[in-house]
Order: C-alpha cells, then sequence, then structure tokens
C-alpha cells in the first residue's frame, strides 16, 4: 500500500510539478484515498497481528472510493454527468463594474474538469482513466494478498 501510494503521488506530483499540468478540483481530490493508503501501510506493521491484519482490510473501501472517484472524474471529462464540485466550472463572475469583475474572479484559474489531461502522446487516455486503472490492479493485489495471508496463522 506504501508502493503504491506513493506511485500515484509520485505521478501526480511529476505531472504538476515537471510537466506544469495543473490539477482540477477531482484531480486533488483523487489524490487523498492515496494518502490514506501510505497511513494504512505505515501503521499496520506496527500493530499487532489481528489489528494489523484489520487495518489492512481497511484498504478495501480506501480503494473503492479512490475507484469511485476515478469513475466519476472520468464520467465528467465523457461529458456524461457535470463535476460534484463547483471549482470545476468556469469561475462565476459578478459584478457592475470592472473592477468589481475583477475583484470577483479567483486568484488562480482553475482548470475545468471536464478537460482531460494526457500523459502519452498518441494514446487517447486520461490520467483519470489511468488512475481507474492503476487502483484495478492495485486492488486485484490487495485481494491477492489477503487471500494468502489468511493461511499464515496468528497465535
Amino acid at each position: 500500500m506504501i508502493l503504491a501510494g506513493c506511485a500515484a503521488l509520485g505521478v501526480a506530483w511529476w505531472t504538476q510539478h515537471q510537466l506544469g499540468i495543473m490539477p482540477c478540483e477531482l484531480c486533488l481530490w483523487e489524490r487523498w484515498p492515496w494518502r490514506v493508503l501510505i497511513v494504512i501501510g505505515v501503521l499496520a506493521p506496527f500493530l499487532p497481528a489481528r489489528l494489523g491484519r484489520l487495518a489492512l482490510w481497511m484498504c478495501a473501501p480506501v480503494l473503492l472510493v479512490a475507484g469511485g472517484l476515478a469513475v466519476c472524474h472520468a464520467g465528467v471529462e465523457w461529458q456524461w454527468w457535470p463535476s460534484p464540485f463547483p471549482a470545476c466550472h468556469a469561475a462565476h463572475v459578478v459584478g457592475r463594474t470592472l473592477a468589481e469583475r475583477w475583484a470577483s474572479m479567483p486568484l488562480v484559474p482553475s482548470k475545468p474538469c471536464d478537460a482531460p489531461t494526457y500523459l502519452i502522446p498518441g494514446l487517447p487516455v486520461s490520467m483519470a482513466v489511468m488512475g481507474g486503472v492503476f487502483t484495478l490492479v492495485v486492488f486485484a493485489g490487495w485481494a491477492v494478498g489477503m487471500v494468502k495471508s489468511k493461511k499464515v496463522r496468528y497465535f
């Protein structure tokens, strides 16, 4: 879980800071489950065996949330539904005068959530879809690991 979380956050960091691609609000939300998985992965080995296994079972709902956010984001990119976050939409500028309108604009422009980010030229698979596939791979690895570790006896 630690490696999976670091890999997901590492790709997000590289995309944002090295490639200069700004994340949208959904992208930022998609990072949170991976942070939680890192914390679970760090804590689990230090807990007693039964509590450590219970902590690892908590990875399932966290991975489901990560997958749900990826599906939500992909659906927004494919125009299946609108984004649930207001920051994903165009800024709402109000005011009668130009000065009032400038004052109501956000300080930092946000990237719309329906604008997909493609990392691999020529491959029309967005980062949201790649995140969903990665979540499925991690979930499958987690499931296999939990089944195999069930055979280990704990006191």
